[in-house]
């Protein structure tokens, strides 16, 4: 076998883009930004092998299906995420690595979803689509209210007109969220720029709205609600999903369609009395739980104590089966273990393949990941992460290592000139969002790549994120970039530099 390596880069050894730190706004950085010198390696016949056997020979389709339709939902402490757990762990072990294991952490208390009903009261009788939020409480028998719109911008607005006054109230504490009829006339540049300034005007706009914000939630604590409604936001009355242990609610929350916000909001302000009736029946813990997350890997032959990790969270939501978000990353990362043992191939470093829970809760598996892992964090040479949805992979943002910029374009080159892989593109942009940034404190070089959206903004945490609108030819493609890029990651002579400790 004869290993070709390319050389990039010129600059001085060592250099990090520091310039820039998490939380700036993210830009395009001058081309001529110090590149560090990497040896990529690009053996065609491993790369050869590799793709071969992720889009010849994929095992996504099966094992996509079979996670999503027979495990189904996989909200973090329910049974539904340890069967998981449990079945990608055997999964690894049958596709050859040389080791699997589930590692525990600390979750918070566990909440269950039990059956609920709504109907609108007044002024008309009519049942809802409503769903309850995670971590909020359900009621005790029917509980009717009045609605009302606390619309409030500032603490000082809220105190004028609401503080003492939601006793027994379904509030609504915003308005909704502008969207476009989706049947209508084509939108025109006017017309998307309302809807886009519509839009921007439902975020704070200055600091003083940014620290009402910030305190809303507790400011809703003190007062007696009935409960709070909240909007569903999307199209087509599809629901968005969120909640966590970390925030439990003191009161109920449920979540209606768009459509309905819409029309409260609409009643509310022509003067209307609007009234609905919610019954809700979730349950809670009673102490913390103990999760797991998926971890497995293939042993390096040279450098085994220096890790390449490939991520994904394989918790979900539990409104659907958790297809896009994110049982095709979490697919993707475990094929991407088969595609490397069945190719043959040995790395010389460890490839290590970790599948979080708690990353819909707030990154806390992957956060509870680091925490225990922390002496070895020095010696992870990066991190990839997929968890934008089904969507085949068009490249990967930087986060700020600009001085790698030579490196990606080097690694994605022979993948992006092979038909059914390309096109692939290498972009300034720090993504957030999911568990790469729990790595970025300790200084990894971690990264999220970007990928098709493929309707991930109607799937996202939505009662249809299930199988049927997966695409697996995606998925696969995903896992086969995902191989390639870890063996070359594996190989490299050198040692990636360390961005800032946060």
């Amino acid at each position: 076998m004869i290993r070709r390596l390319i050389l990039i880069g010129a600059a001085t050894l060592g250099a990090c883009a520091q310039t820039q730190r998490p939380g700036t706004a993210a830009g395009t950085v001058p081309a001529a930004a110090p590149q560090y010198g990497v040896r990529v390696p690009a053996d065609d016949s491993v790369i050869a092998r590799l793709v071969q056997e992720g889009t010849r020979r994929s095992h996504v389709d099966a094992d996509l299906e079979y996670l999503l339709d027979v495990i189904g939902p996989r909200l973090t402490g329910s049974p539904g995420m340890r069967r998981a757990n449990e079945w990608t762990r055997q999964k690894f072990r049958e596709y050859g690595v040389d080791r699997a294991e589930l590692e525990p952490w600390t979750f918070g208390v566990g909440w269950t979803r039990g059956p609920m009903t709504a109907r609108l009261v007044t002024p008309h009788e009519r049942e809802l689509l409503a769903v309850s939020w995670a971590w909020a409480p359900g009621t005790t028998g029917p509980l009717r209210g009045d609605v009302v719109l606390a619309d409030a911008r500032t603490e000082q607005d809220w105190q004028r007109q609401f503080a003492g006054k939601l006793a027994g109230k379904w509030v609504m504490v915003g308005p909704a969220y502008p969207n476009a009829n989706p049947d209508g006339p084509l939108m025109s540049h006017a017309d998307s720029a309302r809807l886009d300034s519509l839009r921007r005007a439902n975020t704070p706009q200055n600091d003083e709205e940014r620290q009402y914000f910030r305190i809303r939630e507790a400011l809703l604590a003190r007062e007696n609600l009935a409960g709070l409604v909240r909007d569903g936001g999307k199209e087509f009355a599809l629901l968005t999903m969120s909640g966590s242990p970390l925030a439990i609610s003191p009161h109920p929350q449920i979540v209606v369609s768009n459509d309905d916000y819409s029309q409260f909001q609409r009643l509310l302000r022509r003067g209307e009395h609007v009234s609905i009736e919610a019954d809700i029946h979730n349950g809670f813990t009673r102490d913390p739980l103990t999760q797991y997350n998926t971890i497995a890997e293939i042993r390096g032959s040279e450098k085994p104590d220096e890790v390449v990790l490939l991520g994904a969270h394989l918790d979900s939501w539990d409104l659907a089966t958790g297809g896009t978000d994110n049982g095709t990353g979490a697919i993707a990362v475990l094929e991407a273990a088969r595609i490397l043992t069945a190719a043959g191939v040995r790395p010389a470093r460890t490839i290590r393949f970790a599948l979080f829970s708690g990353e819909e809760e707030g990154l806390l598996g992957s956060q509870a990941y680091v925490e225990s892992h922390e002496r070895e964090l020095p010696r992870f040479q990066s991190v990839l992460v997929l968890d934008n949805g089904t969507g085949r992979i068009t490249g990967v943002g930087l986060q700020r290592h600009e001085d790698l910029r030579e490196m990606w374009e080097s690694m994605l080159a022979p993948l992006a000139g092979t038909e059914g892989l390309g096109p692939l593109a290498v972009r300034s942009e720090y993504k957030t969002g999911t568990d790469h940034l729990s790595f970025i404190p300790y200084g990894v070089p971690s990264f999220n790549y970007d990928q098709l959206t493929r309707g991930y903004n109607h799937t996202h945490h939505s009662q249809v994120d299930d199988y049927d609108h997966t695409v697996p030819g995606d998925v696969a493609q995903a896992a086969t970039i995902m191989a390639v890029n870890a063996w070359q990651f594996a190989n490299m002579p050198q040692f990636l530099p360390r961005g800032p400790r946060q």
